[in-house]
């Protein structure tokens, strides 16, 4: 399995960076940790504490005790407990440059897919996310993401519905060949402990080299 990055870890908990194409859950991402933090004498269980697309890569947090497991675990299930924004990079221009999204989404286990609908029943689950856009070139937008829900496939599915399927998305109508340009970038704790990635230098992300680089979105 592909190595990962650690950013910072102590007794507690530990942010990483997950690879594509590898679970946040299970024999993925708790798995490379655990055997990363062993690699430097480091023996610790792994505790998912949120989730991130199979697809999707980016900064994850990681409790390394059952205590911090349950305490994190009960304070994100309130929706206080971490902050995560994200980058995107999506097709086309959006006419409001920042703004809020607030969708009604159901969730369709059988075809792992989630749909906008208009009226609240059985399954359906709000969903809101701000966003801004930090630039735009050759028919796409570079978009700064705040999640205020984690509903299945959200960011992917909600820009979607508005005609702004993301780069590589073909779930949800990107017709590019890519992996899905949605990164996980910052994390903030609810005591203000904050770290942040950024995407690899590779299509589409490098035609925002120059936005990117400042380090500073």
């Amino acid at each position: 399995m592909e190595r990962i990055k650690i950013v910072y870890y102590n007794k507690n908990i530990a942010f990483c960076v997950k690879p594509p194409f590898v679970s946040s859950e299970g024999e993925g991402m708790p798995k490379l940790l655990k055997e990363a933090l062993g690699e430097q004498g480091i023996k610790t269980e792994v505790y998912p504490l949120h989730r991130l697309d199979t697809a999707v890569s980016g900064l994850m947090i990681f409790a390394l005790n059952k205590e911090t497991a349950g305490k994190l675990g009960k304070e994100i299930a309130q929706g206080k407990g971490i902050k995560k924004e994200y980058l995107a990079v999506v097709q086309g221009s959006l006419e409001e440059k920042q703004g809020l999204m607030e969708d009604l989404l159901f969730k369709d286990s059988r075809k792992n897919k989630s749909f906008v609908v208009k009226r609240e029943r059985k399954g359906v689950k709000k969903a809101s996310l701000e966003y801004k856009v930090i630039g735009e070139k050759e028919g796409f937008s570079l978009v700064k993401i705040l999640l205020h829900t984690g509903r299945t496939h959200q960011i992917r599915v909600q820009f979607s519905s508005r005609k702004h399927p993301l780069v590589g998305d073909g779930k949800y109508g990107s017709k590019n060949n890519c992996n899905i340009a949605l990164f996980s970038h910052k994390i903030t704790l609810s005591q203000g402990e904050s770290y942040e990635e950024y995407p690899p230098d590779i299509y589409p992300w490098n035609l925002f080299n120059d936005f990117l680089n400042m380090r500073n979105i």
